[in-house]
């Protein structure tokens, strides 16, 4: 069974969106499907047919997310250190040519975000610079097209 890396921010922000769907979206689903379901003919009831469909859609993210869960290896960040890039780490990343400064933090791949600055361990900028060292140049094929970066620093931050 594949183990899921995984920060802690990103284990509550699952476990919360799991309590979320069980104890706010589930009873809410029921009473719609409850309420459709007086209106009369189900079969050309397009409120208990979208009421259900969600049904499905929550039931099914439940089950997803207690499966991730489940395989999730919880690694802190706060507990490591040293100038390795590895899973956690927070990267400055200097683009040689212009000088440009671009920071990432190294997450898991449930807890991605590109707008906060955290990437997936599995995104191709992580996977060229997960192994390297503070003040390697690192070459990088982006949307950009092929750029070169030289790690500049590389933090452990609390999670």
């Amino acid at each position: 069974m594949a183990k899921f890396p995984m920060t802690p921010r990103g284990q509550r922000a699952l476990r919360d969106e799991l309590k979320h769907l069980r104890e706010v979206e589930r009873p809410k689903n029921v009473r719609d499907i409850e309420e459709a379901r007086a209106h009369g003919d189900l079969r050309e009831n397009a409120e208990y047919h979208a009421a259900k469909e969600k049904q499905g859609f929550i039931e099914g993210r439940s089950r997803e997310i207690e499966a991730v869960l489940a395989q999730a290896e919880v690694i802190d960040p706060a507990k490591l250190s040293g100038e390795r890039v590895v899973f956690g780490a927070t990267v400055k990343l200097t683009d040689t040519d212009s000088g440009e400064e671009t920071t990432y933090s190294i997450v898991g791949d449930y807890e991605a975000d590109i707008k906060l600055g955290r990437i997936a361990v599995s995104a191709p900028v992580a996977r060229a610079i997960i192994g390297r060292d503070l003040g390697d140049s690192v070459t990088i094929r982006t949307a950009k097209g092929t750029r070169e970066y030289q790690i500049a620093a590389v933090r452990f931050e609390p999670q």
